[in-house]
């Protein structure tokens, strides 16, 4: 393919990222039901020209032929590398092969963690750090330290000519859909999941990246993942409130359940729950994404855990889900393990060993030997009423 569409983000800012329609997996961890993009960023000054940001691997070819058909590779200035991950920096030699006289810029950090995955040219890497300035001739782009937002690394880019913000991870989300925000309706939802894969864990991290740029006057944020925000309030708004760690009164059951038992006991708190108000979400881990229940985890107040015991220990799913949770450190204030067992149990005290490092108050447990009987139910009731309390006070 000869023609792309290269879209003019603002005067001379162009889009020559990459769009990855089939890809369906992430991490080898994160389901990508949309694909997913690669967002980089030409930017042309009077005197200079920068490119932010590169593609994936397998996109490099696609990738120069966008870039010359506005701008000469080959005279490019600047690579500007926010975050040292392979899908955003993979293609670092293969540019600056073909820019002889291109010159790397990143952190001190970048330049380490570069160092580990990327082969980089010699003698043309130049380190920044929070503030620092880089003219281009009508256009400055200035750097802003973000560390851990997800990879220590990682820095912001700001053209304060056009109020355009690059934050590479921050702000993204995992869709080939779309260029701009207002070209989907479900954005938030797609937000809301990759903040929960990706962010999460360092939500604190945000907080504080939210704060140095809070008196920056932004008009548009290009992110490297997902559609571009011509309206930022869109996605600053709920990121103030996620990165804060506000929950809603909503309780997320996550369960595996072999022969009915689990499902019964967490359907019965599921019903004692909406009766009191709560908000449920309930996922079978056998059959259910990995990235919805993230995304649940980002403003559930209260998680249930339904696991039985397999060989003495939970049931490899509810394994996983139990370190889904401990890894992503969601908000939840609240915590409930149930559990079922044949001829020996197990799983009740894994999935405790698991979760002592959290913060959540374990407010009830309960794992019964076969079929849960009349008054193991009536303790479930009891224990849904009691955690149904203490998330509305």
């Amino acid at each position: 393919m000869e023609t792309y569409s290269i879209p003019v983000i603002v005067r001379d800012v162009f889009y020559v990222g990459a769009k990855d329609w089939n890809r369906q997996m992430f991490d080898a961890l994160i389901p990508l039901p949309q694909g997913t993009s690669y967002n980089a960023y030409l930017v042309k000054g009077q005197e200079k020209v920068a490119l932010i940001d590169t593609v994936n691997p397998g996109f490099e070819e696609e990738f120069e032929k966008k870039i010359n058909m506005v701008s000469s590779l080959e005279k490019l200035d600047y690579l500007i590398m926010n975050h040292a991950e392979p899908d955003h920096a993979s293609a670092i030699r293969y540019i600056m092969d073909r820019a002889p006289a291109s010159v790397l810029i990143t952190t001190e950090r970048g330049v380490k963690m570069a160092s580990l995955y990327h082969e980089l040219p010699e003698g043309r890497v130049k380190v920044v750090a929070e503030g620092d300035t880089l003219d281009l001739g009508g256009k400055t782009l200035r750097f802003i330290e973000a560390p851990w937002l997800h990879w220590p690394e990682t820095m912001f880019t700001y053209l304060p000519e056009d109020r355009v913000l690059f934050p590479c991870d921050f702000f993204g989300a995992h869709t080939a859909q779309g260029l701009y925000d207002e070209d989907l309706e479900d954005l938030i939802p797609l937000a809301k999941r990759y903040y929960g894969e990706i962010m999460m864990p360092f939500g604190k991290m945000g907080a504080k990246a939210l704060e140095k740029i809070k008196d920056l006057n932004i008009e548009i944020i290009a992110p490297s993942h997902g559609p571009i925000y011509k309206n930022p309030q869109r996605i600053l708004e709920p990121y103030a409130k996620w990165t804060a760690g506000e929950t809603e009164n909503k309780a997320l059951i996550v369960y595996v359940s072999m022969w009915g038992s689990t499902q019964l006991m967490v359907r019965t708190i599921a019903e004692v729950l909406m009766k009191e108000g709560i908000d449920v979400r309930m996922y079978d881990l056998a059959v259910s994404d990995t990235g919805d229940i993230a995304r649940e985890l980002v403003d559930s107040r209260a998680i249930i855990l339904g696991a039985p015991t397999v060989l003495a220990g939970m049931h490899p799913l509810a394994v996983y889900g139990t370190y889904l949770v401990k890894a992503l450190n969601p908000p939840a204030k609240y915590g409930v393990i149930l559990g079922s067992f044949g001829w020996g149990g197990g799983a009740l005290k894994q999935a405790g060993d698991i979760l002592v490092p959290s913060k959540m108050e374990v407010v009830g447990t309960l794992q019964v030997k076969g079929k849960p009987r009349d008054e193991d139910l009536k303790k479930i009731e009891d224990i849904g009423r009691e955690l149904a309390q203490k998330m509305k006070t």
